[in-house]
């Protein structure tokens, strides 16, 4: 793993440095320090979470990477993201972060010692601060150096390039988080290329996702924040309907505007923002967002906010562009709420985690079955049917919080088989998608697409909805536009 100064130049154009500007840059320079007083945003809690893996895997060494730049073009990157459970062990969530990584070292019979390997700020009798476009600072911005990020996590801090003896020395190497960092993958590869290591890998995924599950009263704190940001995110896009709907690409006008509010509130959007007007909100990732708006049809953003401290919000609201819902959309719309509102009645501890589904697509399959699009009574058609499916497409929600989809890897027993608890995070987002060419539906409900979605936290005999702002019935949408047109 070179140094980054030590990189190939084959193709650059920086011009040569001569000795004598080589000398002035390495002199001249004040002392500037990080306060000693700083730390990591939830700081108190990162220990905590550490021992809570430490007590998962006793005696064995465990890797966390953070990730590595991602080329978007030539010698551009994209944004950097650490790896969330990089960030959830150490706090750490800036995008200083590329290619640091997490060891936790055995110590004593049952705990670790947690080391980070860490690119600190480049040196001033160097080149790499002045001239290193990917880590230089003065390319991409200052760096702690290893004093300062030992204070800010409390974690011991090492130079970067100490990894790979550190990872060759007499501990074995017992779990990886691979896939994350090449680097990293490429040090370890022979260590697990056997199926039972590969097994254990995706046994630290698991236990790192499962310890994600019950949110901390910070963590809910800080999705509570995500929410409330994004909240003013769909009131600044009601505003911008006017503007929007006079441009031929109408979407992509409703995706900016809503993203510069993400971008100015927190870190960005917690994923890609969904802005389908008429039939595109039967695609269930609509990200092209390249269509106009028609004053007929129905808007549906699905959009969050991601914070500093990389907790996501995930709402989505479906309105009517002309302010109003026409009679059939006002029907389409209610039978989806009605879904939503049985979903969030089912929320409860000790509740399967599926209930809340089946709670909501029960309303749906009745809802069709009235409509005369499925021609079997609802209580003939049996919980295994599934025909309800064509027009619902997917689940009703998911777990929230660093990640959008938040704990995937945890062990179905843990989660979607699993029970409900107090302090989790969850989305409610039952949907009806009726495509446009679509010959079972009678021709006015095609191409129309719906869904509603909600931020909760279970509590102690329920659920709170986090996302309460924002209307959720037909009548409370009309006139929240109303207000924010006319303001």
């Amino acid at each position: 793993m070179p140094p980054p100064s030590a990189r190939p130049t084959t193709g650059s154009h920086d011009l040569p440095i001569s000795p004598a500007l080589s000398s002035f840059m390495s002199s001249g320079w004040a002392p500037s320090r990080l306060s000693r007083d700083v730390r990591v945003p939830g700081y108190q809690a990162t220990s905590a979470r550490r021992a809570r893996l430490s007590e998962r895997f006793p005696g064995e060494r465990l890797v966390l990477p953070a990730g590595g730049l991602k080329v978007r073009s030539n010698d551009c990157d994209y944004h950097f993201r650490p790896h969330t459970a990089y960030a959830w062990l150490t706090g750490l969530t800036g995008e200083d972060q590329p290619g640091n990584v997490l060891v936790m070292e055995p110590s004593g019979p049952e705990g670790h010692h947690p080391v980070l390997y860490m690119r600190p700020r480049s040196s001033r009798t160097g080149e790499e601060f002045y001239r290193d476009r990917r880590y230089g600072e003065f390319w991409v911005g200052r760096r702690p150096d290893l004093d300062e990020a030992a204070q800010l996590t409390g974690i011991e801090c090492r130079h970067l390039d100490e990894l790979a003896v550190a990872l060759s020395g007499p501990q074995p190497l017992a779990r990886v988080l691979t896939g994350i960092d090449c680097a990293v993958d490429a040090l370890v590869e022979p260590r697990v290329s056997s199926e039972a290591e590969r097994l254990r890998e995706k046994e630290l995924e698991a236990c790192l996702s499962e310890l994600r599950l019950i949110k901390e009263a910070w963590e809910v704190e800080q999705l509570q924040l995500a929410v409330d940001h994004t909240t003013v995110g769909f009131e600044d896009v009601v505003r911008a309907l006017p503007q929007a709907l006079r441009h031929r690409r109408g979407e992509r006008w409703v995706e900016g505007i809503f993203n510069l509010r993400a971008r100015a509130e927190g870190n960005g959007v917690g994923y890609e923002t969904i802005a389908a007007a008429g039939a595109h909100a039967c695609v269930l990732h609509w990200v092209r967002n390249d269509g106009p708006l028609d004053p007929s049809q129905l808007l549906l953003l699905d959009a969050g906010v991601e914070t500093d401290t990389l907790y996501t919000a995930d709402i989505t609201r479906t309105l009517p562009l002309s302010g109003r819902f026409s009679p059939v959309q006002r029907q389409v719309y209610n039978l989806v709420l009605a879904a939503q509102e049985a979903g969030i009645a089912a929320l409860r501890p000790g509740a399967s985690f599926r209930d809340f589904h089946r709670a909501a697509m029960r309303v749906i399959t009745e809802g069709l079955c009235d409509w005369g699009v499925l021609k079997t009574p609802a209580d003939e058609l049996g919980g295994d049917s599934g025909l309800h499916r064509r027009y619902t497409l997917c689940g009703s929600g998911h777990m929230l919080g660093m990640d959008v989809h938040d704990c995937a890897k945890a062990r179905t027993g843990a989660y979607v088989e699993g029970v409900l608890k107090e302090g989790q995070v969850l989305t409610v987002e039952p949907g009806l998608y009726l495509q446009p060419d679509d010959e079972t539906l009678p021709a006015e409900l095609r191409g129309m697409g719906v869904r509603i979605e909600d931020d909760l936290v279970i509590t102690k005999d329920g659920a709170r909805l986090m996302s309460s702002a924002l209307p959720r019935t037909a009548d409370g949408i009309e006139e929240w536009m109303g207000a924010l047109l006319q303001g």
